[in-house]
């Protein structure tokens, strides 16, 4: 899918085809969009395979008249089997910048390119082709951190629930939240350093106004990087905590079931050895319940030495 957007008048909407200084957003295109990317715009054919590559990592890179910024952004996907759970993870956007126009490109939608072609972004100018893509970068930023306290709820509450009753369910809720931390932050690592060498200005030129917005996006991105290694010691060791908890708790119902199994051992023996079809067993014939008699007493004598030894 082929859209085009641009600001006219300081009035952002979509237009029918491609003009000089618009955004043009690409998701998930087909063989004749991709085809239509490459030959109508002259996109490099590396850069939008790149860009639509989901293993590709974040980074910028020039190639004689366009300039590409790959950065992750953060998704949620909630999976219903076997249990419903909520994993993020982190997908790459191809941002090209030409000489006329600035170009996205993403292998699905998202809600980075539906807020911004939705208008719910101020201040929008595409022919700023250099403050439209910090526009693009601060949104993500601010995705990561918006995602990041979502977290932190799911987190909350999942700790909740297995403090009361431990289910795979909630167990399976925390790998998941740990495996997200962990693809967040290695997204937002990543980020860091393709904004870092942004900074520099040798590979995009920016004007004073943009270097101030650059290190707003750099400190949102920082944030996030602390915030996501916070939640994932916090979440390492509350797993790690709950992991005791478990095992302990294996630990005495193995130990109530071996108490039991030793008591109930008592009267089995007693009864066995007198219910041997043999003549001259001790107090055979006597009228007294002589094996019920033994049998009590001996498992009495076990549990009161088993209690006293906890």
């Amino acid at each position: 899918m082929i859209k085009y957007y641009k600001t006219i008048d300081n009035n952002f909407r979509e237009i029918e085809s491609a003009e000089s200084g618009c955004w043009i957003s690409i998701i998930a295109p087909n063989e004749e969009e991709t085809r239509i990317a490459v030959e109508r715009f002259g996109l490099d054919a590396g850069f939008v395979r790149s860009s639509l590559d989901e293993e590709e990592s974040s980074r910028i890179e020039n190639e004689d008249d366009q300039t590409l910024v790959i950065v992750d952004y953060p998704v949620a996907e909630t999976i219903s089997e076997p249990e419903k759970t909520v994993n993020y993870y982190t997908l790459p956007l191809g941002i090209i910048i030409t000489e006329e126009n600035i170009i996205t490109i993403c292998s699905r939608e998202n809600n980075i390119i539906s807020e911004l072609s939705g208008g719910m972004i101020r201040n929008i100018q595409t022919n700023q082709k250099t403050r439209f893509l910090l526009q693009i970068l601060l949104r993500i930023a601010i995705k990561f951190l918006h995602h990041l306290k979502q977290i932190d709820k799911i987190f909350s509450v999942t700790e909740k629930r297995l403090s009361t009753l431990m289910k795979n369910k909630e167990l399976l809720q925390l790998h998941n939240l740990e495996k997200s931390l962990v693809y967040f932050s290695t997204s937002l690592k990543s980020n860091e350093v393709t904004l870092e060498k942004i900074l520099r200005g040798r590979v995009l030129k920016m004007y004073e106004e943009d270097k101030d917005l650059l290190e707003d996006v750099l400190i949102e991105v920082k944030q996030a990087i602390e915030t996501a290694n916070i939640y994932s010691r916090i979440l390492s060791g509350t797993r790690d905590a709950f992991s005791s908890i478990i095992n302990n708790n294996l630990n005495n119902v193995m130990k109530r079931l071996t108490i039991i199994t030793i008591l109930m051992a008592i009267p089995t023996i007693v009864f066995s050895y007198y219910g041997m079809n043999v003549s001259y067993l001790p107090f055979n014939a006597s009228i007294i319940p002589v094996p019920l008699i033994i049998s009590v007493v001996a498992t009495a004598i076990t549990a009161f030495l088993l209690y006293r030894k906890d």
